[in-house]
């Protein structure tokens, strides 16, 4: 079945639904309909599509126990992995590595290892997923996979461990404490940010899909948005290196904020809410995901960390490059445009990439 083929499920108007809840296991829960045709049985709920919505409390300790729990220890047992790589190789960065791939990872688990390890085939588990879910798994596995491509790549060309970490690992007892103080804390994060990716194919309740198109653009949108300021950032930054430049980036995407990767990396995931919130998909817990990510990115390992660690440097090698990173902190915001970037061309620009993502993904979904 191809990734985007119409699923065989009823249209969302169906009425009449009644849910009875059995022993959880990956979507054992029962579905019966009085209208006549339509058969009843566990096996339904996978090719059913109605905008019928049970989500699981904030507090429900299904949460905890199916998906938390689980996430948790699968992030930090990868993370005790790359501490263990890391620490061999004397390479901090291979915690990086670890932070788009884990995530990744326990995406597909949730969505369609867990099928597989109940016994069905590829097949089958990717086609009990519907539409909705199809966006999800595609948009963290491009994220994540754009992301792993760039730190590897970077990685391996630079040959030795990022110089963000070189101060940190002389400290006494770093590689002792830094499971504890570094690799368990992010893994942590973690199992937060990946909530939206994870809890709609794990957690206790029933979950169908509504349809609401407006919510579902806007997601689409601020997704492929996103993503193209990540891409842009990333690639331009590359070129201003390679042509030589020594200063301080100001053009291309990073005339519109200080960190605009950053920026874009945020779109990403509050597009995920969106979306479920446009499926009738969304339940409470998942808020965590977009929130844990924006405070990683703001105090925890982004623009508050970069730039700490660029003013030291700086400050001790390149006085006339804090100068100029002092007066593009005057002229920019680190991580929202001011309101005079609605000026800005390339704002538009990656607006205009997340309209046509919009574009592509409606198109897709009249075809299949």
């Amino acid at each position: 079945m191809s990734w985007f083929q119409k699923s065989s499920r009823p249209p969302p108007d169906t009425p009449d639904i009644q849910i009875q809840f059995a022993d959880r296991e990956p979507n054992n829960f029962y579905l019966s309909s009085n209208n006549t045709g339509h058969s009843t049985g566990a096996a339904n709920v996978d090719n059913f599509h109605s905008k019928t919505h049970v989500s699981a409390p904030l507090f429900d300790v299904g949460i905890f126990r199916d998906t938390l729990a689980p996430s948790l220890g699968l992030h930090s047992g990868l993370a005790i992995i790359a501490w263990g790589a890391a620490r061999y190789t004397g390479r901090v960065e291979a915690k990086d590595w670890l932070w788009p791939s884990g995530q990744v990872a326990n995406a597909w688990w949730s969505a369609v290892g867990r099928k597989l390890y109940a016994g069905l085939t590829l097949s089958q588990a990717l086609s009990r997923l519907s539409w909705h879910e199809r966006l999800i798994l595609t948009g963290v596995t491009l994220w994540g996979g754009r992301l792993f491509y760039r730190i590897s790549t970077r990685s391996i060309k630079r040959g030795k461990d990022d110089p963000r970490y070189d101060e940190a690992k002389n400290e006494d007892n770093f590689w002792t404490t830094s499971l504890f103080t570094t690799f368990i804390p992010e893994a942590f994060f973690q199992m937060l940010i990946s909530l939206p990716f994870t809890a709609p194919f794990r957690h206790e309740g029933a979950v169908l899909n509504g349809y609401h198109p407006m919510m579902q653009m806007f997601a689409v949108g601020m997704f492929s948005t996103g993503l193209a300021l990540e891409t842009l950032a990333d690639y331009q930054l590359d070129q201003f290196k390679a042509e030589g430049g020594t200063g301080i980036l100001k053009e291309g995407v990073w005339s519109i904020v200080r960190h605009p990767n950053y920026l874009g990396d945020a779109f990403v995931h509050l597009s995920f809410i969106v979306l479920l919130y446009g499926s009738d998909m969304l339940a409470p817990v998942e808020l965590l995901g977009p929130l844990a990510n924006y405070l990683y990115l703001r105090y925890y390992g982004g623009d508050k960390q970069k730039e700490k660690i660029q003013t030291r440097r700086y400050s001790a090698s390149y006085p006339d490059k804090l100068q100029e990173l002092e007066k593009f902190r005057g002229e920019k915001n680190a991580f929202w445009p001011q309101a005079q970037e609605f000026g800005n061309k390339w704002l538009w620009t990656t607006l205009g990439v997340g309209a046509l993502g919009v574009v592509v993904e409606e198109t897709l979904r009249m075809l299949h």
